[in-house]
């Protein structure tokens, strides 16, 4: 008596499975299912990690504000703060001293000025000028901001910009620290007599090596610049907790749609082998 493939396939008359249960299921079937969970998964995963992103920015904000409430510190404080050993809070941004503020008098010294490079103001491309300043002959100079200039259309030619006139000023305002980018964290400085030192990152390290003395980690940005009226960007955090929503709602979205299509193709799939049978 011949039986047919399908009759091996299928219940037989006690309801038992005759055959190989998955005898029916193609091989590309089971990929395009481990595909579908697989990349499912990843943007579920992503969009919560945007979302956890979010929280923790929201906590970083509220921690910048209440540094702003706090009165301000003193140069030795700043120090104690920036040294190595004391402790800090375990997250990397808030473990900076970004935020809290700084009252100091201090004289400007005959250095050249510094223009960070490749910075970018209400749609403008330039530098942020900064000036060295000494507080007391033993202790590290300090970095004070000047504020945003607009470069020119010749790269080659930098902007004029007048130092700070000696004296004794007194400077209050807010501090911050930059996170080493491990991508790009030199300093490549471009030096030449008598300008100032164009560079690519805050690398307090090497501009230390560069200029032969000590140099707080902390930059300061004066609430009122003296001889000066720079426009000072304020960007401490560069992702905000609502750009991370945003984020994790994309990704859910994309997470949903991918699953809608994947079960359509598979349903696709189901309904032609079904009319082969």
């Amino acid at each position: 008596m011949n039986i047919s493939n399908e009759t091996k396939t299928n219940l037989t008359s006690n309801g038992a499975v005759t055959g190989n249960p998955f005898s029916s299921v193609g091989v590309s079937r089971v990929l395009l299912v481990l595909i579908t969970v697989s990349v499912f998964w990843i943007l579920v995963k992503l969009g919560f990690w945007q979302l956890a992103r979010a929280e923790y920015k929201e906590q970083w904000q509220a921690t910048l504000a209440m540094r702003q409430q706090q009165a301000p510190l003193d140069y030795q404080q700043l120090l104690t703060l920036m040294n190595p050993n004391a402790p800090t809070d375990a997250a990397p941004e808030t473990a900076l001293l970004t935020g809290y503020r700084l009252s100091i008098q201090a004289t400007p010294l005959k250095q050249p000025l510094l223009l960070l490079d490749n910075q970018v103001y209400q749609g403008k491309v330039g530098y942020l000028a900064y000036q060295l300043f000494e507080v007391t002959v033993d202790t590290p100079w300090i970095l004070v901001e000047l504020g945003f200039v607009p470069a020119g259309n010749d790269r080659r030619e930098l902007p004029a910009l007048t130092p700070i006139l000696a004296g004794q000023y007194q400077l209050t305002g807010r501090i911050y620290q930059k996170q080493a980018n491990p991508l790009s964290d030199e300093l490549h400085p471009e030096i030449h007599t008598g300008k100032p030192i164009r560079f690519q990152n805050i690398n307090i390290p090497a501009l230390t090596l560069l200029l032969k003395h000590d140099i707080a980690t902390a930059v300061l940005q004066p609430d009122n610049v003296p001889q000066h009226s720079l426009p000072q960007p304020w960007v401490p955090i560069p992702l905000s907790a609502q750009k991370h929503q945003g984020y994790s709602l994309q990704w859910f979205t994309m997470a949903a749609v991918f699953l809608g299509l994947m079960g359509w193709i598979m349903y696709k799939q189901y309904r032609r082998q079904q009319k082969r049978h």
